[in-house]
């Protein structure tokens, strides 16, 4: 991936990961554009970034999907890359009383909303790239995060056959795998434990660098490289 001079859309950036990757974005010589579901959370991060585009968009909806994508084609037709980060991760047992309609708020945030993005977003001809944010919970479940751990297990293997099917068309697809950060995902102070955003941001974008279409981090990284029984040891450990 070519690392300035690119005009792209983040989902989810003024916060987390979505805010680390904003700032180094726009640090490498970038446009950037974030679109997120809180107007005050994307103005106090425009304040700061001044060349910042922002968006309010609440992804859960697929009218605002649309929508969202309608603006960028006609407001922003040269966007030539696509950034899924946004996502939602929730600590719940499975016999809960509102066990399924929390998945189901996980499942349309952390699956539909990116795969249909990519699906519209495909009609831009300028589209060169596309960017998903993933999880080391793609390769080994916390099963806290039942639901959540398996969509990303889900898109982790989206992301693949997307890289295969898209080749072709001469989109470069890429995978970024974060392992548990310092950011309130999930729950303020559920991961003040974790390494902090910006040391993984630094190791994705020297591997970005280095012409990598999967980076990886950490604990992440590490789980991405093990065999089925030596995950199987983490699973055990992560899950006592």
């Amino acid at each position: 991936m070519q690392l300035s001079n690119n005009k792209i859309l983040i989902t989810g950036g003024a916060t987390g990961i979505g805010l680390g990757l904003t700032e180094r974005f726009l640090q490498e010589g970038n446009t950037v554009i974030i679109c997120g579901r809180r107007e005050s959370v994307l103005k106090e991060v425009a304040d700061k970034h001044p060349s910042l585009i922002t968006r309010v968009c609440d992804l859960a909806s697929e009218a605002e999907r649309v929508a969202l994508y309608e603006w960028v084609a006609a407001e922003h037709g040269d966007t030539n890359v696509l950034v899924n980060n946004a996502g939602i991760q929730q600590w719940m047992p499975i016999d809960g009383p509102d066990f399924f309609e929390r998945a189901k708020t996980e499942i349309v945030t952390n699956i539909e909303a990116p795969l249909h993005l990519i699906s519209l977003f495909m009609q831009l001809k300028s589209l060169n790239t596309v960017i998903n944010i993933t999880s080391g919970l793609s390769f080994v479940p916390l099963a806290k995060t039942p639901v959540y751990s398996a969509t990303k297990a889900f898109f982790h293997s989206f992301t693949h056959s997307a890289r295969y099917l898209l080749k072709p068309k001469g989109i470069e697809v890429i995978e970024l795998i974060p392992p548990a950060l310092n950011t309130d995902l999930g729950g303020k102070g559920l991961h003040d434990h974790a390494p902090p955003v910006s040391d993984f941001i630094e190791s994705v974008f020297e591997q970005l660098k280095q012409g990598k279409t999967e980076a990886a981090f950490g604990f992440a990284e590490e789980r991405a490289k093990m065999g089925a029984e030596e995950l199987k040891v983490v699973f055990n450990r992560l899950n006592p």
